[in-house]
């Protein structure tokens, strides 16, 4: 396999990036998992259960641009460490949280970290390696976020049902989230920063305020349509998969499948091998076919999947045969987000551009967690309608793509 092959230095940035949002993935995912217990134990309803996300995707909104500023400044491997650490004390916090209020502090704070390691890490890996493996090495890295969500699945099973831990089940599966800031020892010490970073920290020009450069004449046009295209698919993606996994708990005569956690956590892993596969298969597809019509393909294909993977929910053996399906065409176009949004923006503001194109789109992103579950709390709509109003955010997020030009595989600009 090419990764094999790499030189020392650009392996050791990938594999960081990737085991980054591998913990970053999993230690946002355990609370969806944990949802139920949650409500039960602090006896909260649909719409709080959404707003707590609605937080945590708010400030990792914050996060993204704070970061990708602060990536610019004192380096991709520095901020990258910096972003572990909030989210994984984050989460051994969470675990302490005596009321709503505190947990709700505890993971909007996560949510800074959250945001801040995709800016972090997906500038490291595009800079790190060459032009031609741009769009493998940037869906390797995307493709662990599949893998985090595998970990997740399996530690929410066994804290949460098999355990026998009682009523505060979910603070050891909160706890578990700390232990990622353990590997920032090795990226301290392991990763260099990019070449081209270190050359453009050489530059004897005054510094501008980055929001100044992305917003003047000439990236003016590209960054509000990258930040248009981040919010259409941050809104389709967590309407849909942070209640995916409420669909499979909801009792059948409430539309839903009626699973406990572990049984459900029997789907969803299948559902994270497709993403995983999704991840993977998009760099190829896009070097053969061009990276806007494979992205723009996968996007429509969970249009049309989204109500019929609902409305199908309650037999058993569809749902096991459309999850795996449903998991790669719902993931796999984010493989070429981190590569599309590098090549935008040159490198002095190429993390700032970057965070501020992704995570932008995480604040209308934030608001879906709420309005999902304030829809499906409304009798006449229920879960499964108000998932497919996320179909129409997809099909958007594929229009505005066009309004690009390709540059897969191009050099970055300097």
């Amino acid at each position: 396999m090419w990764f094999f092959t790499l030189p020392t230095l650009q392996r050791r940035a990938l594999l960081a990036a990737m085991l980054g949002w591998m913990f970053d993935a999993m230690d946002f995912l355990i609370y969806v998992l944990a949802i139920g217990r949650l409500k039960a134990y602090f006896g909260f309803g649909d719409a709080t259960a959404g707003l707590l996300g609605t937080f945590t995707l708010i400030s990792a909104a914050v996060g993204g641009l704070a970061f990708g500023v602060i990536a610019d400044r004192v380096g991709r491997v520095r901020t990258l460490n910096i972003t572990i650490v909030i989210f994984s004390v984050c989460s051994l916090g969470a675990a302490t949280a005596q009321t709503v209020v505190q947990l709700a502090m505890w993971r909007a704070v996560l949510g800074l970290g959250m945001g801040g390691e995709w800016a972090s890490g997906g500038v490291l890996v595009a800079e790190s390696l060459p032009a031609e493996l741009r769009n493998k090495a940037t869906a390797l890295m995307q493709s662990m976020w599949a893998i985090g969500a595998i970990l997740a699945a399996g530690l929410s099973g066994l804290f949460l049902d098999v355990l026998p831990l009682g009523n505060n089940a979910w603070r050891w599966l909160f706890a578990i989230g700390g232990l990622p800031a353990l590997f920032t020892l090795w990226v301290q010490h392991g990763v260099a920063e990019p070449a081209v970073w270190r050359k453009s920290r050489e530059s004897t020009e005054p510094r501008t305020n980055p929001y100044r450069i992305l917003f003047g004449d000439a990236l003016r046009q590209r960054t509000i349509l990258a930040c248009t295209m981040a919010a259409l698919l941050q809104f389709a993606y967590w309407g849909l998969f942070f209640w995916l996994p409420n669909l499979l708990a909801t009792p059948i005569e409430k539309g839903g499948a009626g699973m406990s956690i572990v049984k459900s956590v029997g789907w969803l892993i299948p559902m994270q091998a497709g993403a995983f596969v999704g991840y993977l298969s998009f760099g190829p597809l896009a070097d053969r076919f061009g990276r806007r019509r494979v992205f723009a393909f996968f996007l429509v294909a969970a249009a049309v999947l989204v109500p019929i993977y609902g409305h199908l929910v309650r037999s058993p053996a569809i749902l096991l045969a459309l999850s795996p399906v449903l998991g790669l065409v719902g993931h796999a176009y984010w493989s070429a987000i981190a590569p599309f949004l590098s090549e935008l923006f040159p490198t002095s503001v190429r993390a700032s551009g970057q965070g501020l194109g992704y995570n932008s789109g995480r604040l209308l992103g934030a608001l879906a967690p709420y309005v999902i579950g304030a829809l499906a709390a409304v009798p006449a709509i229920g879960i499964v309608s108000a998932l497919v109003v996320t179909s129409a955010f997809y099909v958007a997020a594929a229009a505005v793509m066009f309004a690009f030009p390709d540059t897969s595989r191009m050099p970055l600009a300097q």
